[in-house]
């Protein structure tokens, strides 16, 4: 019923983590990005943007995790809280919204500085403003999660694939995750959910593959 464009690491782990937690009928098809699968005509017809994740759903194609995940909660039962008024919609999206628009950006210019500038000190500085910038995120989310066990309380939501991704991200780029205890407390359940469990595995399959290939260098 579904299809999920992707890559291993991505961000379209959120997606593919929200798919499973819903039981959805799904099938992942890798990008090859070393190979620019993203920029070909058949993958740009889908998404002119040229980026993953791309979810292909019984309506048509449908592109940026916020959007996916609204679709997806509206589909499914259990993936975002139900809102009883215009507001508390308007909060959830809020939420989602924090995590594309805010978050990812800023973990972009950790992981990536070299996309963003060109020249070892311009670099360095981008890398550093971002860790500057993702502090005071870090603090707001750890504590937000300090009443846990998810981002709304007893109710996991899609919202904790995010911030899961979003920790990934950070986890192992010397930003000091050890000042933020409940966030990686977060993390460690998120890693025992069988949904989790199982996107994971999907992801590292296409790792094999990606490494087979001669497209990525063997992790570990």
């Amino acid at each position: 019923m579904y299809t999920l464009y992707a890559s291993p690491g991505a961000c379209s782990r959120v997606p593919m983590i929200t798919l499973e937690e819903a039981g959805a009928d799904f099938e992942v098809e890798l990008i090859r990005f070393m190979r620019g699968a993203h920029k070909q005509p058949n993958y740009l017809a889908l998404n002119p943007k040229g980026k993953v994740p791309c979810l292909i759903t019984p309506d048509g194609p449908l592109t940026e995790n916020s959007a996916i995940a609204l679709y997806l909660a509206d589909q499914f039962d259990g993936l975002l809280p139900k809102a009883k008024t215009s507001l508390d919609q308007a909060r959830v999206t809020a939420d989602l919204v924090f995590c594309s628009a805010t978050l990812h950006p800023i973990v972009s210019r950790m992981r990536v500085p070299m996309f963003m500038a060109e020249g070892p000190a311009a670099i360095q500085s981008v890398k550093d403003k971002a860790m500057e910038a993702m502090a005071p995120m870090a603090k707001l989310i750890d504590d937000h999660l300090g009443d846990g066990p998810w981002w709304y309380g007893d109710e996991w939501s899609i919202m904790d694939a995010y911030i899961f991704w979003v920790w990934f991200r950070i986890v192992g780029g010397e930003f000091p995750t050890k000042l933020y205890p409940n966030w990686a407390a977060h993390a460690s359940r998120m890693n025992t959910r069988p949904s989790v469990e199982r996107a994971l595995a999907r992801e590292a399959a296409m790792q094999s593959t990606l490494e087979a290939e001669g497209l990525l260098p063997k992790m570990g």
